[in-house]
Protein backbone atom coordinates (compact mmCIF):
# COMPACT_ATOMS: atom_id res chain seq x y z
CA UNK A 1 0.00 0.00 0.00
CA UNK A 2 2.90 2.29 0.69
CA UNK A 3 4.69 1.66 -2.30
CA UNK A 4 1.62 2.63 -4.45
CA UNK A 5 1.12 5.71 -2.40
CA UNK A 6 4.58 6.46 -3.06
CA UNK A 7 4.22 5.79 -6.80
CA UNK A 8 1.47 7.40 -7.22
CA UNK A 9 2.94 10.76 -5.38
CA UNK A 10 5.85 10.57 -7.85
CA UNK A 11 3.79 10.16 -10.86
CA UNK A 12 1.97 13.10 -9.79
CA UNK A 13 4.62 15.56 -9.16
CA UNK A 14 6.43 14.76 -12.50
CA UNK A 15 3.15 15.53 -14.40
CA UNK A 16 2.07 18.80 -12.35
CA UNK A 17 4.85 19.72 -11.55
CA UNK A 18 4.32 22.84 -13.64
CA UNK A 19 1.27 23.31 -12.38
CA UNK A 20 2.32 22.99 -8.59
CA UNK A 21 2.92 19.58 -6.69
CA UNK A 22 2.01 20.42 -3.79
CA UNK A 23 -1.62 20.36 -4.97
CA UNK A 24 -1.04 17.17 -6.05
CA UNK A 25 0.08 15.47 -3.33
CA UNK A 26 -2.90 17.25 -0.81
CA UNK A 27 -5.19 15.54 -3.45
CA UNK A 28 -3.55 12.56 -3.31
CA UNK A 29 -3.64 12.77 0.40
CA UNK A 30 -7.03 13.68 0.32
CA UNK A 31 -8.54 10.98 -1.59
CA UNK A 32 -6.41 8.24 0.32
CA UNK A 33 -7.98 9.58 3.29
CA UNK A 34 -11.78 9.51 2.20
CA UNK A 35 -10.86 6.01 0.62
CA UNK A 36 -9.45 4.75 4.18
CA UNK A 37 -12.10 6.31 6.52
CA UNK A 38 -15.09 4.98 4.12
CA UNK A 39 -13.65 1.43 4.02
CA UNK A 40 -13.74 1.31 7.71
CA UNK A 41 -17.50 2.90 7.74
CA UNK A 42 -18.54 0.03 5.74
CA UNK A 43 -16.30 -2.53 7.31
CA UNK A 44 -18.41 -1.10 10.89
CA UNK A 45 -21.30 -1.12 8.55
CA UNK A 46 -21.17 -4.82 7.39
CA UNK A 47 -20.36 -6.50 11.10
CA UNK A 48 -22.72 -4.06 12.75
CA UNK A 49 -25.34 -6.12 10.43
CA UNK A 50 -23.92 -9.34 10.86
CA UNK A 51 -24.56 -8.10 15.04
CA UNK A 52 -28.11 -7.32 15.12
CA UNK A 53 -28.32 -10.88 13.25
CA UNK A 54 -26.98 -12.58 15.55
CA UNK A 55 -28.90 -10.90 18.48
CA UNK A 56 -32.27 -11.32 16.26
CA UNK A 57 -31.53 -14.98 15.01
CA UNK A 58 -28.50 -16.74 17.22
CA UNK A 59 -27.33 -20.13 16.11
CA UNK A 60 -28.75 -22.77 18.05
CA UNK A 61 -27.07 -25.04 20.45
CA UNK A 62 -24.80 -27.84 18.95
CA UNK A 63 -25.26 -30.49 21.26
CA UNK A 64 -28.59 -32.93 21.23
CA UNK A 65 -29.49 -33.97 24.30
CA UNK A 66 -28.67 -37.51 23.65
CA UNK A 67 -25.49 -36.57 23.70
CA UNK A 68 -25.25 -34.81 26.36
CA UNK A 69 -26.69 -37.73 28.21
CA UNK A 70 -24.16 -39.86 26.54
CA UNK A 71 -21.61 -37.56 28.27
CA UNK A 72 -23.13 -37.62 31.79
CA UNK A 73 -23.27 -41.28 31.39
CA UNK A 74 -19.28 -41.35 30.35
CA UNK A 75 -18.75 -39.59 33.55
CA UNK A 76 -20.93 -41.63 36.03
CA UNK A 77 -19.26 -44.41 34.68
CA UNK A 78 -15.51 -43.17 36.16
CA UNK A 79 -17.01 -41.79 39.13
CA UNK A 80 -18.63 -44.74 40.69
CA UNK A 81 -19.94 -43.09 44.26
CA UNK A 82 -22.43 -41.02 42.52
CA UNK A 83 -25.92 -41.82 41.93
CA UNK A 84 -27.37 -42.01 38.54
CA UNK A 85 -28.92 -38.88 37.76
CA UNK A 86 -33.43 -39.32 36.55
CA UNK A 87 -33.71 -38.56 32.84
CA UNK A 88 -35.76 -35.57 33.84
CA UNK A 89 -33.04 -34.27 35.43
CA UNK A 90 -30.81 -34.44 33.36
CA UNK A 91 -33.42 -32.59 30.35
CA UNK A 92 -33.60 -29.68 33.16
CA UNK A 93 -29.95 -29.39 32.49
CA UNK A 94 -30.06 -29.64 29.23
CA UNK A 95 -32.33 -26.97 28.61
CA UNK A 96 -30.60 -24.95 31.32
CA UNK A 97 -27.43 -25.24 29.80
CA UNK A 98 -29.01 -24.62 26.03
CA UNK A 99 -30.65 -21.21 27.82
CA UNK A 100 -26.92 -20.51 28.89
CA UNK A 101 -25.30 -20.54 25.56
CA UNK A 102 -28.28 -18.87 24.05
CA UNK A 103 -27.49 -16.21 26.01
CA UNK A 104 -23.97 -15.99 26.61
CA UNK A 105 -25.01 -15.65 22.28
CA UNK A 106 -26.68 -12.67 22.50
CA UNK A 107 -24.18 -11.09 24.51
CA UNK A 108 -21.27 -11.83 22.51
CA UNK A 109 -23.46 -10.51 19.70
CA UNK A 110 -24.22 -7.33 21.81
CA UNK A 111 -20.57 -6.59 22.30
CA UNK A 112 -19.96 -6.93 18.89
CA UNK A 113 -22.69 -4.52 18.15
CA UNK A 114 -21.01 -1.71 20.27
CA UNK A 115 -17.61 -2.52 19.24
CA UNK A 116 -19.13 -2.27 15.20
CA UNK A 117 -20.29 1.40 16.20
CA UNK A 118 -16.77 2.73 16.83
CA UNK A 119 -15.81 1.89 13.07
CA UNK A 120 -18.53 3.79 12.00
CA UNK A 121 -18.73 6.56 14.40
CA UNK A 122 -14.88 7.16 14.57
CA UNK A 123 -13.89 7.43 11.00
CA UNK A 124 -17.19 9.26 10.24
CA UNK A 125 -16.61 12.62 11.04
CA UNK A 126 -12.80 12.61 9.57
CA UNK A 127 -14.30 11.82 6.19
CA UNK A 128 -17.14 13.90 6.01
CA UNK A 129 -14.09 16.80 6.84
CA UNK A 130 -11.70 15.57 4.44
CA UNK A 131 -14.96 15.80 1.49
CA UNK A 132 -15.79 19.15 2.68
CA UNK A 133 -12.58 20.28 2.13
CA UNK A 134 -12.08 17.98 -1.57
CA UNK A 135 -15.24 19.99 -1.87
CA UNK A 136 -14.03 23.42 -1.28
CA UNK A 137 -10.91 23.11 -3.15
CA UNK A 138 -12.79 21.96 -6.46
CA UNK A 139 -14.79 25.95 -6.10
Amino acid sequence: MAIIFIVIIVAGVKVEADKGGKDVIKNVYIYLVLFATLMMTIGGSVAAFMAVADIISPVPYYQTFEEFKRIDNEKLMNNTDKDKTSEAELKKQYDELVLREREMQISRAKNNLVKSFGWIIIPLPVFVYFQRRLVNRDM
